[in-house]
């Protein structure tokens, strides 16, 4: 026997832990050894690029912590862009979370895992190899299972490796740190920042790119909207509470990890070079498990939401065979057909990312970053959002509905800017001076362009005889 109505099973504490741990989980240890190299090892540009990116994530969490407020059905994010923009616009939101953004960001922490997983056991290990591929296959496969058999484990497991993932962080925040200021080498990186030839403000908005991967996830808490208990309470409480303590932990860990290491070494060698610098073999091993926990955590998230990403236009009678995929199994209480399609998504995009990172990528000029990409877009379909909400509740308050939308549509705006400079201008004028073609954002915006115009045809098909609302779609939950 089946249904189409979620049971509200997680509080405060989890979503806070979904936030968390969903933001912080493998970006912060590979993004930061990125984020040195496109600002050519100068901390403070470095930094800066830490605190413009989580600037724009706590000012677009401050707002959609006003929505949520206001707004409660399903999905949070489809349901705001539907309160707010529209039928339409909610749906092609849903299509492009469900078909793109989740299942490209699961696929990349899947391979993440993996790859984290055979360090460990070999730091030369070859981390595009078919060995790690396969493992992240299995890893992809596993987490889904978990969610779709047994969600509160999935939930359980997202607390726990929360509380896990912030172990490494907190002990290269203080011990990292303190090394640092006694034998000099954090005073040394930040020295030698003033001395860096290269760089300039412009590297940094490379950095901000490589970072919003890093800050990204936060808005996945707003997934298990009809879930939570006491929502218009507990989820602004998450957004806004989670995303200060993850720009907080970030930069701080950053600084931490020069007392491990010099930047050139962090440069080329990544996080674990720091471990095992200020713990030892041992201790850098220890620390390097609680990496892959950390990315495994994430990876756990990002599962919980696509599981249930497809479930949300579906329940509003439209995509693709709305009824079947909005049934929730009644055992489970899991919208388990919706799983099944967001797993197949997700397997697509990870063959993706691994032919397009090829030496030879598979897709040619259609190769571009899976990371990366998809999450600028997200900040692109926000600025309607935004700007539809200041017309239609401005006046009701001026901070709150027109100061703060403003704010997160210029630093939305910003932030696509960032994404056109560092994967469309700089590539193709560096690959115009070797006499080669290089804009990848135009290709990745032709493959966006493809898919959802497959989504306009489906709602088209399917919005004659069951128009998406709220309205329909309480009706239906009462049923």
């Amino acid at each position: 026997m089946e249904n189409n109505q979620l049971h509200k099973r997680y509080g405060l504490f989890t979503a806070i832990c979904m936030v968390v741990g969903i933001v912080i989980g493998s970006g912060v240890f590979f993004k930061a050894q990125d984020i040195l190299n496109h600002t050519n090892g100068n901390m403070l540009l470095g930094i800066l690029a830490w605190v413009i990116g989580g600037i724009v994530m706590i000012i677009c969490a401050v707002n959609f912590a006003n929505f949520a407020t206001r707004y409660v059905k399903v999905n949070g994010v489809v349901d705001y862009a539907e309160a707010i923009v529209g039928k339409k616009y909610a749906y092609m939101t849903g299509w492009f979370l469900s078909t793109i953004y989740f299942p490209a960001m699961t696929s990349v922490l899947a391979w993440v895992s993996a790859r984290y997983t055979l360090v460990l056991f070999n730091p030369a290990a070859d981390i595009t190899s078919g060995l790690c591929m396969a493992l992240g296959a299995f890893y992809l496969c596993a987490v889904y299972a978990m969610n779709i058999l047994s969600p509160k484990l999935a939930g359980k497991f997202e607390v726990s490796a929360t509380v896990i993932k912030l172990i490494p962080l907190a002990v290269i925040v203080v011990i990292g740190t303190v090394a640092g200021l006694i034998n000099g080498s954090t005073t040394e990186a930040f020295v030698n920042s003033f001395h860096t030839a290269e760089g300039g403000f412009s590297s940094v908005f490379a950095g901000i790119a490589a970072a919003a991967f890093a800050y990204e996830g936060w808005i996945i808490a707003t997934s298990i909207n009809a879930e939570l208990k006491n929502p218009k309470k507990n989820l602004p409480i998450a957004l806004v509470a989670g995303t200060a303590i993850i720009m907080a932990v970030y930069i701080l860990y950053f600084v931490g990890l020069t007392g491990g290491a010099s930047v050139d070494v962090l440069r080329t060698e990544g996080s674990p070079a720091a471990f095992k610098n200020l713990f030892g073999n041992v201790g850098g091993t220890v620390m390097n498990v609680f990496i892959v926990i950390s990315c495994l955590g994430t990876l756990n998230g990002l599962m919980l939401a696509a599981t249930r990403s497809f479930y949300s236009i579906a329940v509003r009678d439209c995509g693709p065979k709305p009824k079947t995929i909005s049934s929730v199994d009644v055992q489970t209480n899991m919208p388990s057909n919706s799983g099944v399609l967001a797993l197949l998504f997700c397997g697509a995009w990870y063959f993706y990312f691994y032919a397009a990172n090829l030496t030879k990528p598979v897709f040619g000029l259609f190769s571009f970053d899976s990371s990366e990409l998809p999450i600028i877009t997200i900040y692109a379909i926000y600025i309607p959002i935004f700007v539809m909400f200041i017309v239609k509740e401005g006046k009701k308050n001026i901070f709150k509905n027109i100061v703060m939308p403003i704010f997160a549509v210029l630093a939305s705006a910003f932030m696509v800017f960032v994404a056109v400079y560092a994967h469309g201008i700089k590539p193709y004028l560096t690959a115009a001076e070797n006499g080669e073609f290089s804009f990848p954002v135009l290709f990745y915006l032709i493959v966006f362009a493809v898919i959802m115009a497959i989504g306009a045809l489906l709602y088209k098909r399917t919005s004659e005889n069951s128009p998406i609302s709220a309205e329909s779609m309480e009706t239906k939950n009462k049923k």
